[in-house]
């Protein structure tokens, strides 16, 4: 099963601060973010490495609840990443208000079997 963790946080720069930190450098880690990208996001240094690095795979969906509006695309992209389960995975929240829902959602089949899910991660 693979460890996942929701991240939640004010703002875009601080959630993606908050994985910048939690992740295990070397480990397969997959991070999907909820938004755009601000400014000042640390994984953006990620890109720059050379060929070879290590850098984690970072997929971004287009804003909208999770549970509600962006459900389809958030279950696509997380099918797509399970059929080579990564060591660690993040999803960071835009919008932690149903932050419950998704956790249930992610709790149940198909990904009950196939998600660990850790305690939530506040930025």
């Amino acid at each position: 099963m693979t460890p996942a963790t929701l991240v939640t946080g004010a703002r875009a720069a601080q959630r993606e601060r908050a994985i910048d930190a939690a992740m295990v450098p070397g480990s397969d880690t997959v991070i999907i973010l909820e938004g755009l990208a601000e400014g000042d996001s640390p994984l953006a240094a990620y890109a720059d490495l050379p060929e070879g690095s290590w850098r984690p795979a970072i997929h971004r969906i287009a804003p909208g609840c999770l549970c509600c509006a962006g459900n389809l695309v958030l279950r696509v992209t997380l099918n797509r990443i399970l059929r080579r389960p990564p060591a660690q995975l993040f999803i960071s929240l835009a919008d932690p208000t149903h932050v419950g829902q998704l956790r249930a959602s992610l709790s149940a089949a198909p990904y009950d079997t196939l998600l660990c899910l850790g305690a939530d991660l506040a930025a």
